[in-house]
């Protein structure tokens, strides 16, 4: 990886730094907290510690002030380990924040980035809807415009961070008759507490003191995943919730299209979490398999194993060059939706190939809680599904590719 061209020096001392963390403090807990779907409050505050929570925003916002490509291999690193550490900073970097640091006014990220960047609360994005999933166009929230404020009302589904978090930017409708379904949405921030506020307090996260909370808006039950367990995920309600205009997030009408590019953005970053869990089999089964005897030798030493493993490092490589790609692009303010679509559906789908040939590989034991291919296998699920399915990345790599030439 030395020559790796979209790495400097840095980006491998940033990687031996979340290594280390992942190895030691991460592996030991994994398990259990997938198991008992509990969510990893004292790594989540070492996150912050390191700097992870906020590794690309300004120092001035209480960042790490790192670039794009050293966010995308802490995430990578994360989830070599544990996916659910990795969604935790993804979700909270890329939807929670970014849309404040992108879109937002100064007075709205001086009050607000600063706690999510340094990781003293938790931040999430809410624009999924029981009806509104991969058509987003259909968000039925609706926020009635006051003299001084708006008041929300509706709901969100499959929130990271609906529990644990407290602060969140979320969509609703403010024009109820638009011309294009798409038009007429804003998105605004809200706040509230942790679902297990003493938990939070205790801790030393999850909570800001003297922030000022939004009137009716609370978290729904935990929901009960296949995988990523030890990530927080409900619905987020809003009753009556009073949200004050200065809290509106750039301009009225402008959501769809802000969340959208929020999302192009998500889709590197849930790459890069993609590649690490695919890595993090590949590098089980090869541990696996070299030690593993059968007929008078290790498993690795049969062909057919070979090909496995040949198959998933070749794959590895390419969504590596995927991801970066990409990433390498948004750092240098080129366009890069349709890499970014690209790296997505290729690397959350590699890792489910990956992590099934993996428990393939470990024979029965990979299908018992004692091996972790069985938990990567599981959370790879997801992937294929969050920030856009597969199908859904197919239409805009499509799109993307036909311009003009095809009315679409």
């Amino acid at each position: 990886m030395t020559d790796f061209p979209y790495w400097k020096e840095e980006h491998h001392q940033i990687r031996e730094m979340v290594r280390d963390f992942a190895e030691n403090e991460i592996r030991p807990i994994a398990r259990e907290h997938d198991l008992e779907s509990k969510f990893p409050w004292q790594t989540v505050k070492r996150m912050g510690e390191l700097g992870l929570m906020g590794a690309t925003w300004s120092d001035e916002l209480g960042g790490a002030g790192l670039d794009y490509i050293s966010y995308l291999i802490i995430i990578e690193e994360l989830a070599k380990v544990d996916v659910s550490h990795a969604i935790t900073v993804s979700a909270h970097t890329t939807l929670g924040t970014s849309p404040i640091v992108n879109f937002g006014t100064e007075a709205q990220k001086r009050k607000y980035v600063p706690l999510l960047a340094t990781g003293q609360v938790l931040g999430g994005f809410g624009l999924t809807e029981a009806q509104a999933g991969s058509d987003a166009g259909g968000t039925a929230t609706f926020a009635e415009e006051k003299s001084d404020h708006f008041v929300l009302n509706g709901s969100k589904v499959f929130i990271t961070h609906a529990g644990v978090g407290e602060i969140f930017c979320v969509t609703a409708r403010t024009d109820p008759n638009p011309a294009k379904r798409t038009d007429g949405i804003t998105s605004f921030i809200v706040s509230k507490d942790t679902v297990d506020l003493d938990r939070a307090r205790e801790v030393g996260i999850g909570h800001a003191e003297g922030l000022e909370k939004t009137p009716g808006v609370s978290a729904g039950k935990k929901e009960d995943k296949m995988g990523w367990r030890a990530s927080d995920t409900r619905e987020l309600i809003l009753e009556d919730a009073i949200v004050p205009k200065e809290d509106m997030l750039g301009e009225q009408g402008s959501g769809f299209a802000n969340f959208l590019e929020t999302l192009d953005s998500g889709r590197i970053g849930l790459g890069a979490l993609s590649l690490g869990l695919a890595e993090g089999a590949l590098n089980e089964s090869l541990a696996y398999t070299s030690e593993r005897q059968q007929f008078g030798k290790p498993v690795a030493a049969f062909q057919g194993v070979h090909f496995q493993l040949a198959d998933m490092a070749t794959e590895i490589e390419a969504a590596r060059h995927l991801v970066y790609h990409a990433g390498w692009l948004k750092e240098n303010g080129k366009p890069f939706k349709k890499e970014a679509a690209m790296a997505k559906l290729f690397a959350s789908e590699l890792c489910m190939r990956a992590t099934i040939k993996a428990v393939q590989l470990h024979g029965g034991y990979g299908y018992t809680t004692e091996y972790p291919v069985e938990r990567m296998m599981r959370d790879a699920k997801v992937c294929e599904i969050g920030e856009g399915t597969s199908e859904i990345q197919r239409i805009v790599i499509a799109r993307q590719l036909l311009g003009d030439l095809v009315q679409l």
